[in-house]
């Protein structure tokens, strides 16, 4: 019999922006509740630089607004239900976990880890895009149970995973390619410490690109940025898949640099993406050709050692191949 469910989910929003929480339902005792609260930077915001887009903060602040100390308790009738609901979903047959750390070399916006107590067994579920087949079902039980959205449905459609969206390498699809509004790119040092700050935005519904290039887009901007970004699969840079070269080696100097990208797509659909001095596979390809372009390396690469260049290099090579 299941005794208790432990559900852990992490949000990221831009480097200092993070919302981590684990809510427990403990069908001994008939009870639920926040186990662990906010991890990070707390109720501190990114706010001493200006940001391409702001739509994550409401997101995040009803996240922390939803973190109570409230015991939710439940009836004998309610248990009864609710593990009847459960067990008929089936929601783990056939689920083959991710990993899940607490520090991880490159974080996605959203990873979650279910563990399942029973009265002699002990399951652990984690998973960043592999969602198990009736997590939306699930969310709904839950919402039955407690009243209200433990899973946060609400904002995963608001979020850029696999559970509501098909992600390709030529974009973001929701039946038709959702239109990418604002891109945002910053890299930074880790050691001296600075503040996350963008070293590019490029802002394609005001027509402008600011940062470290100043200047209006033209057609001819916009259609290289969209090229650059289906040619070297950055849409994709989220799955494992394209994390080869930071699962396969450590950097050299683990005091850094970080980086963030971010691209905000039509209703205020947030892709988002950030990495603890190391980077996906293609990004030194990427970076290369952005160099060529504009002159500049934009991307930091003159940070990257040889030998990890000499990784990137292959990794990247192989997943353009594909």
């Amino acid at each position: 019999m299941i005794e208790k469910i432990e559900i852990t989910q992490r949000f990221n929003f831009k480097r200092l922006n993070r919302h981590y929480e684990c809510f427990t339902i403990d069908l001994v005792n008939k009870n639920a509740y926040y186990k662990i609260s906010e991890r990070g930077s707390g109720d501190k915001f990114l706010t001493e630089h200006s940001i391409c887009d702001d739509s994550w903060i409401d997101i995040l602040v009803d996240l922390r607004r939803n973190m109570t100390s409230k015991i939710y308790h439940l009836s004998d009738l309610q248990i009864d239900e609710f593990l009847h609901d459960f067990d008929n979903l089936n929601l783990f047959d056939g689920f083959v976990s991710e990993d899940f750390t607490y520090f991880e070399k490159i974080e996605l916006v959203y990873s979650c880890n279910v563990i399942i107590y029973s009265t002699d067994n002990y399951e652990e579920y984690s998973f960043k895009n592999n969602f198990p087949k009736n997590w939306i079902e699930f969310g709904e039980i839950l919402k039955r149970a407690f009243d209200f959205d433990v899973l946060h449905l609400n904002y995963q459609k608001r979020l850029v995973t696999p559970l509501y969206y098909d992600v390709r390498k030529d974009g973001v699809y929701l039946g038709n390619k959702l239109p990418v509004k604002t891109i945002e790119f910053g890299h930074y040092r880790t050691y001296p410490y600075e503040l996350p700050n963008p070293r590019l935005i490029v802002n394609f519904e005001k027509g402008r690109i600011d940062g470290y290039i100043d200047k209006d887009l033209t057609f001819e901007d916009k259609e290289l940025i969209l090229e650059l970004l289906e040619m070297y699969h950055v849409y994709m840079w989220i799955f494992d898949e394209y994390h080869n070269k930071s699962n396969t080696r450590d950097p050299d100097d683990l005091e850094g640099y970080d980086w963030y990208l971010e691209m905000v797509f039509e209703d205020d659909v947030i892709w988002h993406l950030f990495g603890y001095n190391d980077y996906p596979d293609t990004y030194v390809h990427i970076a290369r050709d952005i160099m060529d372009i504009t002159g500049m390396d934009l991307l930091e690469i003159n940070t990257i050692s040889e030998n990890d260049l000499e990784l990137f290099d292959k990794f990247g090579a192989e997943k353009l191949l594909d």
